[in-house]
């Protein structure tokens, strides 16, 4: 999307709004499936850092976290130490929250067992949803749920694993982010792509 397309005239989940890095975010990812670990690890990474805060905060810090987190690469964010998880604490482009650095270090660990364990971390997440997108038909966004079984289920899953920031709630907004719900509404323009 190049500049004035953010503002076209097709209709989008109400969420989207107006701001041309949440329209791209929306017209482009959020609810394609994902099968890429690095962006796995990103999604899980980025939803957790957003608790509490708004997504379009988080979006505007994305190249931010990108920089101070490695690319997302969870073996080198694995080896993260007390000094470098510091410095994190003063960058500016994050969310300087001593809780959630730590987890997002704590996450790749984890992250990477689960590699260990399942081949990939895409083969692990999949299985949750039988390797199918679950693709609801929302009218309206008040009947957009914040949770569901499945997300209920790889929250407990992924916490006895030794994931951190990743409630129920944390975990369905990863899921719609990855596409393993389709949340789009039925008239938004994206709800019949998969």
């Amino acid at each position: 999307m190049k500049g004035d397309e953010s503002f076209d005239s097709r209709i989008r989940c109400g969420w989207a709004g107006q701001k041309p890095h949440m329209i791209r975010y929306h017209d482009e990812e959020w609810g394609v499936p994902v099968h890429d670990d690095r962006k796995h690890f990103e999604m899980l990474l980025l939803e957790g850092a957003q608790a509490g805060l708004t997504w379009d905060t988080i979006l505007r810090k994305r190249e931010g976290y990108r920089k101070a987190f490695a690319g997302f690469d969870p073996k080198k964010v694995a080896r993260f130490t007390a000094k470098t998880k510091a410095s994190l604490l003063k960058n500016p482009a994050i969310v300087r929250n001593r809780l959630k650095i730590d987890a997002a270090v704590a996450n790749a660990a984890a992250f990477l067992a689960i590699q260990r364990e399942f081949e990939s971390f895409d083969a692990y997440v999949w299985s949750f949803v039988a390797g199918e997108p679950m693709v609801h038909r929302w009218k309206q966004m008040k009947d957009v749920q914040a949770t569901n079984l499945i997300s209920d289920t790889l929250s407990k899953d992924l916490k006895q694993r030794g994931f951190r920031f990743v409630g129920s709630t944390i975990v369905y907004a990863y899921m719609q982010a990855v596409g393993l719900v389709n949340d789009h509404m039925t008239d938004c323009f994206r709800s019949s792509r998969r």
